[in-house]
């Protein structure tokens, strides 16, 4: 793997499984589950921002899952963030998790607290100990995604775009190496999405990786990047600056 290689998959095939850390053998591999992806071979760099495209149900949900390992990869090589995903012991999830910020379409945010609580809850969870670190990284963050006089607010209080710049606060707080985000604009409007996309440019240009699904097009003219095309079980890089003058 490249030393800037931040993911890494080759040959791979993804499944869907009802039970997705089963041990499987070559012989049951067959019947692990439905194949949904094959033959999937990129790479990503440290300060890149790939997009994730195609239709729904496409399998870039099921990639990014995979990513994360909330599916098991049982097919193929995949390195992400130092971790063999193929030699991945349950245990060490949680470990990989942390070297990775998860960006999800319906933020998933604790209604019952504040902005501020949000993000300290996560830090704590994640093994942070001492409240002026805490506080400060709090601040970081909020700053970086223009929450910072948000603090005290409630979730249910702030805009769609506010809420997704949260999620994206709380993704930042460990520092990651690479940006997950599942369709992160998919119901924002578009003055909010250029908002958030540029926000994703940013944060890439200062060397965390973003790889990011969407099937709003019109972003990838407006803010080019690589592109990786999601077809008929399959996923093939793109010449974008080609298919935009198609």
């Amino acid at each position: 793997m490249a030393e800037n290689s931040i993911v890494r998959l080759e040959n791979v095939a993804i499944y869907h499984s009802n039970n997705p850390f089963a041990n499987v053998s070559a012989k049951k591999l067959k019947n692990y589950g439905q194949l949904v992806l094959s033959d999937v071979n990129f790479s990503v760099n440290a300060g890149e921002l790939v997009y994730l495209i195609g239709r729904v149900g496409s399998g870039k949900s099921s990639l990014l899952k995979t990513l994360y390992a909330e599916l098991k990869l049982v097919e193929g090589e995949g390195y992400v963030a130092g971790y063999n995903l193929r030699k991945l012991r349950n245990r060490d999830i949680p470990y990989l998790r942390r070297k990775l910020g998860i960006v999800f379409q319906d933020y998933q945010l604790l209604t019952d607290r504040n902005v501020f609580m949000n993000l300290h809850y996560v830090m704590r969870a994640t093994g942070w100990k001492r409240e002026t670190d805490i506080r400060k990284r709090i601040d970081e963050v909020l700053q970086l995604t223009g929450l910072e006089n948000k603090g005290y607010k409630m979730p249910f209080e702030l805009s769609g775009g506010e809420q997704q710049r949260l999620v994206i606060a709380r993704a930042l707080l460990n520092k990651p190496e690479l940006i997950l985000a599942d369709e992160p604009t998919g119901n924002l409007d578009p003055q909010t999405t250029d908002g958030i996309v540029e926000l994703f440019m940013n944060i890439a240009a200062s060397g965390c990786a973003v790889i990011m699904s969407t099937h709003n097009t019109a972003i990838l003219e407006q803010y080019p990047s690589r592109a990786l095309l999601f077809s008929n079980g399959k996923v093939n890089e793109i010449d974008l600056a080609e298919r935009l003058r198609l």
